[in-house]
């Protein structure tokens, strides 16, 4: 019986996680190698950038998801 994981609109998007065996952000870091950090300070700026006119908080949580992964990568 497979069972089918849980997902959260910030944490773990569905639409991110089709096939359940990669993740999305895994596939860009993989992609984009030295500017892995420059991609995630652009999402960074664009979730803050746009939290007043499109989903709110939700952007602010969106935007500190990539902070949390840019300060992972600052510390490893």
């Amino acid at each position: 019986m497979s069972i089918k994981p849980e997902f959260d609109v910030v944490e773990k998007p569905e639409h991110y996680n089709q096939d359940y065996s990669i993740e999305c952000i895994d596939a860009i870091r993989a992609a984009t190698g030295l500017g892995f950090k420059n991609y995630l300070q652009g999402n960074i700026i664009k979730y803050i950038w746009r939290h007043t006119y499109k989903n709110g908080v939700e952007d602010l949580r969106k935007a500190r998801w990539y902070l949390d992964r840019l300060i992972e990568e600052e510390t490893s």
